[in-house]
């Protein structure tokens, strides 16, 4: 079995354990990965797998924690030294690396809410400088945006199958990195609608609301 993980002489033993969890999250989903089965990917007795975190659950928490802390660690990191263009989101995901198919999975079977939540906070901030260099004033709240910014961030690695049939290369290979990091520039500095278009689409969905609330 080939796995992500490091050399285990690069970890401590309860490292070991949570990255061997997080990949047998990811490959069998919560229910499908086996106490025995992450405790002998992470070189390790059943027995030391529970006096480290007890159960399976707490193993979950603990892959949920430390890619919080990842995120937070490349978040101050992108802040010291930004890399101009990069979007911060696609940032974070790019660095996930080894826990990819982790989230992906987790995030389809509906927990991770730690990470995903974590993202958002990050978009928040990232959009209050954003906002404060803007001529207009937003459209959405701040904190609906950044969700739907990390929604839509965190769709390449779920939907990357689709994405690499359609675009004849591996979306989450180095190769796909840069032509998805290349399309996401066009659209960022090339927005599909002007601000007077954008405003003319405001005025319909707010008077479509407004008949709403009228029925």
């Amino acid at each position: 079995m080939t796995t992500p993980l490091p050399d285990p002489e690069d970890l401590t033993a309860r490292a070991r354990i949570r990255d061997a969890a997080a990949w047998h999250f990811g490959e069998s989903g919560f229910e499908g990965a086996t106490i025995r089965g992450i405790a002998e990917t992470a070189g390790v007795s059943s027995g030391l797998l529970r006096h480290h975190f007890g159960s399976k659950q707490a193993l979950r928490e603990a892959c949920d924690e430390h890619l919080v802390k990842l995120i937070r660690r490349l978040d101050d990191s992108a802040r010291a030294d930004p890399v101009p263009g990069m979007n911060p989101l696609a940032a974070v995901r790019l660095a996930m690396g080894p826990y990819q198919r982790y989230l992906t999975r987790a995030l389809t079977e509906g927990w991770a809410a730690p990470v995903f939540d974590q993202m958002v906070e990050v978009g928040e901030t990232w959009l209050t400088e954003a906002d404060s260099k803007r001529p207009d004033q937003p459209y959405a709240d701040r904190r609906v945006r950044a969700a739907l910014i990390v929604a839509m961030a965190l769709a390449v690695p779920v939907l990357h199958q689709h994405l690499s049939r359609v675009l004849g290369i591996d979306a989450l290979g180095a190769e796909g990195d840069a032509t998805l990091a290349r399309a996401l520039l066009d659209i960022y500095s090339h927005p599909m609608l002007s601000p007077d278009e954008a405003a003319t689409h405001l005025d319909l969905l707010n008077a479509t609301v407004k008949e709403y609330d009228h029925d």
